[in-house]
């Protein structure tokens, strides 16, 4: 995947806020919509000759509004809403630039967008597809691609989502920290995605992953005192730290502790250990923190075998008080075998409640092959690649089973 150029990068961190300033201004979301990606287009066109503005943000106002204002003025059957666009948009000089300047950018406009993205009448897939296209900035065309479904089909489920919030009061809600987590747990989904594909031929999407990163740092920068949303983002650094190190050449997986822990990214790890750190100092520890905790000792160990097991048992006995789903269970599973012993582990695996999916298989096909069950392990590893729909799962998987044949 082509590099972002300095132009584009700064078009996509601009695009939400221009877009949530249309919708608290005019609403409209649908139309706030197209003439934002009007005014992107006319700056990628205009920057690269005449040179970025020194506001960029009012430039992109300005043009969007304008398109916005001759769009509904263009629009005889909605003569009201015309008018009343019209005499919002004669306010435009307070914050476009029109005047003496824009002022500081009004990035909660970007959170309040992210709330709107995530309101509890959308269900979690319209959520996800929602804040890639709004607040992400991603196409219809990208958002598919990264779902492995037509672009019809994603153009459907957007367009549904902005009808269900269509009249939805533009702002961050009354009930803003209830709603918090939803809008965290939908970066979670979409940073868990891209970094480990759930199906297709690519292990990782590097897009979407580097994309969630991006939008919970603007939620930490909005919200700095909240410890899950630190917990969150470094969670996020600490993982994606270490996505050079788990393909070869031919984008084969290479398993945690068969990595090369040099080409992790160690000022990601640095920046993500000092995050927790601090969240975890106010004492209000939270799945994120937690995960990210775990995490930590991953990265900061120097090899697999000196990686600290107990206090990430520790740690994960925590979580599965606060959790206590099937994916942490399994989790929790692996680290009771690596300081129980297989056997432990594998009566752990038994107990598990809900089906995290193949990977309860491979979990068991690996402890299975650490305590000498060879053919029960090669079956396991088997079934394990049948049930996933990555293609680099299913590879790994099987040149397990094959290692384990008679």
């Amino acid at each position: 995947m082509d590099l972002p150029t300095p132009t584009e990068d700064l078009l996509r961190r601009c695009a939400p806020q221009v877009l949530g300033a249309l919708v608290r201004r005019y609403g409209h979301f649908d139309a706030a919509e197209d003439a934002v990606q009007e005014a992107l287009l006319a700056a990628a066109e205009q920057w690269p000759r005449a040179g970025v503005p020194d506001n960029p943000r009012g430039w992109l106002i300005r043009v969007a509004s304008r398109r916005l204002t001759d769009a509904l003025r263009s629009d005889a059957a909605r003569r009201a809403r015309e008018e009343r666009a019209a005499a919002l948009g004669s306010r435009d000089g307070e914050e476009t630039g029109d005047g003496d300047g824009d002022r500081a950018p009004r990035e909660d406009d970007t959170l309040a967008l992210l709330f709107l993205c995530c309101h509890p009448a959308l269900g979690r897939p319209a959520q996800i597809a929602l804040t890639l296209r709004a607040v992400g900035g991603l196409t219809t065309a990208e958002i598919a691609r990264a779902h492995l479904v037509p672009e019809a089909t994603m153009a459907q489920r957007i367009s549904r989502a902005k009808q269900k919030v269509r009249g939805v009061r533009f702002g961050r809600p009354d009930n803003w920290a209830e709603r918090l987590p939803a809008v965290l747990h939908t970066l979670y989904l979409i940073f868990n995605e891209g970094y480990t594909a759930t199906s297709g031929a690519s292990l990782q999407r590097r897009d979407l992953a580097g994309e969630a990163i991006r939008l919970t740092r603007t939620v930490h920068r909005l919200l700095p005192d909240d410890a899950e949303v630190a917990g969150l983002l470094a969670l996020m650094l600490l993982t994606d730290a270490r996505r050079d190190a788990r393909s070869g050449p031919h984008g084969e997986l290479i398993p945690l502790g068969e990595q090369d822990r040099d080409r992790w990214d160690h000022a990601a790890i640095r920046e993500g250990v000092e995050l927790v750190t601090r969240a975890l100092a106010r004492r209000r520890p939270g799945p994120y923190q937690l995960r990210a905790a775990i995490a930590a000792v991953h990265d900061e160990a120097p090899s697999e075998e000196a990686t600290d097991w107990r206090e990430i048992l520790g740690l994960y006995d925590l979580l599965v008080r606060l959790v206590p789903g099937p994916v942490e269970q399994l989790n929790r599973v692996v680290a009771v075998a690596m300081v129980h012993g297989p056997r432990a582990g594998l009566a752990e695996l038994d107990r598990l409640d809900g089906d995290p999916g193949h990977r309860a298989d491979a979990v068991r096909a690996h402890l299975l092959e650490r305590a000498g069950d060879r053919a029960a392990a090669r079956a396991a590893y088997e079934r394990a690649a049948a049930r996933t729909l990555s293609l680099p799962e299913q590879r790994y998987l099987r040149e397990r089973a094959a290692r384990l044949s008679p």
